[in-house]
């Protein structure tokens, strides 16, 4: 296992929809791990292959009080999205120093192969849904600034190319 280095935004893998995983292989385990060692070290809760420059659709979750609580998943898809909607200040260790509030359902029923190779559908409320709907975003070549204004994003993206430049 090893933590792995993130694609800085704006690469062109991060607004790339990562491909099906047709089934859950040594490999896929091997990624899955790397990225609960990455998300792990960032700290964070939650990490998509594609941040990781892997255009594979897998995605890891631990929004958990304690470590450890992982969910891996591979072909996440949101099966049914609550009325009630959660604001949240989200992320991204792909755009650093740079955080929005965002608004998405407070819970997701989510189906996706799990570690076993089978088909899993699976309630996340909260925290949890908000960083499965984050990570699924990713997945689709979407990152959480593409859910603010034109006008917030770009003030947003500037502040991010201002701080690069030190």
């Amino acid at each position: 296992m090893s933590v792995r280095t993130f694609v800085p935004y704006p690469d062109k893998r991060l607004r790339t929809p990562a491909e099906p995983v047709a089934a859950i292989t040594e490999t896929v385990r091997m990624i899955w791990d790397d990225m609960v060692e990455t998300m792990d070290a960032m700290p964070g809760v939650g990490l998509a292959a594609p941040q990781i420059g892997i255009l594979m659709r897998l995605a890891v979750v631990d929004a958990s009080d304690k470590r450890g609580q992982a969910v891996r998943m591979a072909n996440p898809e949101v099966l049914h999205a609550s009325v009630q909607m959660r604001r949240h200040e989200e992320a991204s260790p792909n755009l650093p120093g740079i955080s929005a509030i965002i608004e998405r359902p407070r819970a997701v029923t989510v189906r996706f192969l799990n570690e076993a190779g089978e088909m899993e559908d699976r309630d996340f409320v909260g925290l949890w849904a908000t960083s499965v709907q984050h990570q699924i975003d990713h997945l689709n070549g979407k990152v959480f600034v593409d859910h603010l204004s034109p006008l917030r994003r770009k003030m947003l993206v500037a502040k991010l190319g201002k701080q690069r430049r030190g």
